[in-house]
């Protein structure tokens, strides 16, 4: 039976993920920014405008804005995507151009940028490790425990017992490893490497699709093998252990979401299955009702796809920019402004562009449109 957590969980869980998390992300550029001797003029959490801000001692004006759908930190100088200077910044006293970002040499100004993915980053690591520290790590073998009848594992003549070393060329070292990799690979083909007793064998596979809804009505095509887990290993760790396996699971995180992105890019998953703010401010409600451990996971996992969305070399993101400073380093100069700006505005029309269709589809996941055709009909 679907369970909603309500409105509330909605308008309290969102914020309350998205705040922190876009903080951070500012913050890691603001740090940079004041480590290489740059001054920032203002540090906002969302846009349009101000409805709480104050000036510090060193010039940076703190606000929050109206629309909190991200944030920005504005550098003393950085006026121009090209960062070319104008003669406003040519009239400026010397030492107070020494201050700004187009004052400062190429490799400080790509530090500043990649600045706010890597605490995006800092922050889910951070995360891991106390969920670590608190409960252990899953060592749970990557071994067969049963078969579910009518399955792929059971078309491929899977046994209990045989212990899964590779799929499709990816180690499998634990169980949880085969879950992530499967789950994201509904109806595709796979190369199943496997161990029975003490002789390799292999076998190619049609991973199969579940469609699952979960407690809250969602539903989603998952990739499903049909193999049951052996007896759950979970070891608890030490301080010195932790950090290791934290480095492990975000790395882990990251290579899923890199997948889930080429899938959508080469056009074998829906960009249906692609969420937006309507889909977040929804799913950090229901983690929330479930309770912190799930919402504080589900924080790390956003921060994660935050940093690594950052990075993509599109125009407008952290990435663009660090693409645009590759190009300067290898040619000894920067792309002309007039590129630049042209660059610059492709990559803000193809975000507004992809933000239209992935709200459409939070809308039509809610069940709005299918509410709408009721009225009408």
């Amino acid at each position: 039976m679907m369970q909603s957590p309500g409105p509330f969980f909605y308008l309290i869980a969102f914020p309350l993920m998205l705040g922190p998390l876009v903080f951070i992300h500012e913050l890691g550029h603001y740090l940079a920014a004041r480590w290489c001797g740059i001054k920032s003029e203002v540090f906002s959490i969302g846009f349009g405008s101000e409805v709480w801000g104050r000036t510090d001692r060193h010039g940076t004006r703190w606000k929050l804005s109206w629309i909190p759908l991200g944030g920005y930190v504005r550098f003393a100088g950085d006026m121009n995507p090209a960062s070319q200077p104008d003669p406003t910044w040519l009239a400026l006293p010397a030492d107070e151009r020494q201050r700004t970002f187009q004052a400062k040499p190429l490799w400080q100004r790509a530090i500043v940028v990649l600045a706010g993915p890597a605490a995006n980053f800092l922050l889910a690591f951070l995360i891991l490790l106390g969920f670590t520290l608190a409960y252990g790590t899953d060592r749970t073998p990557s071994t067969v425990g049963g078969i579910e009848p009518k399955t792929a594992a059971s078309a491929a003549g899977l046994q209990t017992g045989d212990r899964i070393t590779a799929i499709s060329g990816r180690p499998m070292a634990t169980f949880e490893d085969l879950v992530m990799y499967v789950q994201l690979r509904a109806g595709e083909r796979a190369h199943i490497e496997f161990e029975r007793g003490g002789v390799a064998m292999a076998r190619d596979v049609v991973i199969g699709i579940d469609h699952r809804k979960d407690k809250f009505g969602n539903q989603a095509d998952v990739g499903l093998l049909g193999i049951r887990p052996p007896k759950p290993v979970f070891e608890r760790v030490g301080v010195l252990e932790a950090p290791g396996i934290a480095l492990e699971q975000v790395s882990a995180i990251v290579r899923q979401t890199g997948d889930g992105l080429g899938q959508l890019i080469t056009g074998r998953r829906p960009i249906k299955d692609m969420s937006g703010v309507v889909g977040m401010a929804k799913i950090s409600g229901e983690q929330l009702s479930l309770g912190w451990d799930y919402f504080v996971w589900l924080v790390a996992l956003i921060s994660i796809n935050l940093g690594f969305i950052n990075l993509l070399p599109v125009p407008m993101l952290d990435g663009g920019h660090l693409l645009f400073y590759a190009i300067e380093a290898v040619r000894r100069r920067p792309v002309t402004p007039a590129i630049q700006e042209w660059a610059f505005r492709g990559g803000l029309a193809a975000i507004l562009c992809l933000f239209l269709v992935v709200t459409f589809n939070d809308l039509g996941k809610v069940g709005l449109w299918q509410h709408l055709a009721g009225l009408i009909g």
